[in-house]
């Protein structure tokens, strides 16, 4: 990571307790949690130059329209994604899953020119260090069940049904 320093607020939500970190490049990390430390002591643990941003308004905004594209699609805000190459792409080719919809992991490796990494998929969308913005949250099992979230199979239904009822209207 070098020597960003990597600001991060925490803040309750309907889904609990949301975390948004960010370089100066973009988001590096959102994180659900039912409580806050965990959340902010995996974040130090992964980048020990963490500071809490009291107050930061970028944060704040960047964490208001991330919350609110859950209701109303907009842009994300700049992201600084890490992983491979291939964790890039499957988490690119999330963001173009329109709220409401839903694809299995098969049809995610299918759209990504490779049938044959189902696993790799699922691995890829379980290592999305960036929830609602990268919306993993939308790949399902091929039999339509739903199938591991990072942040818990809870969140992941709530996520689906609010993004369902919204889509009714």
């Amino acid at each position: 990571m070098g020597s960003d320093t990597v600001r991060f607020l925490l803040r309750p939500c309907w889904l609990g307790w949301i975390l948004l970190a960010a370089t100066p490049r973009g988001i590096l990390a959102i994180t659900l949690g039912d409580q806050p430390g965990p959340l902010s002591e995996e974040l130090c643990q992964r980048h020990p130059a963490a500071e809490l941003a009291a107050a930061d308004p970028e944060l704040e905004g960047w964490l208001a329209q991330v919350l609110a594209a859950i209701d109303e699609p907009v842009p994300p805000p700049p992201l600084d994604l890490g992983g491979t190459p291939f964790r890039r792409r499957v988490w690119q080719e999330l963001v173009l899953i329109p709220a409401g919809r839903t694809v299995s992991y098969a049809e995610l490796a299918r759209r990504l020119g490779e049938p044959r990494s189902v696993r790799a998929v699922a691995q890829a969308c379980g290592a999305n260090p960036i929830a609602l913005a990268i919306p993993c949250h939308r790949v399902i099992g091929s039999d339509g069940s739903l199938r591991g979230y990072r942040w818990g199979l809870e969140r992941k239904k709530a996520l689906l049904e609010r993004e369902a009822g919204r889509n009714r209207a």
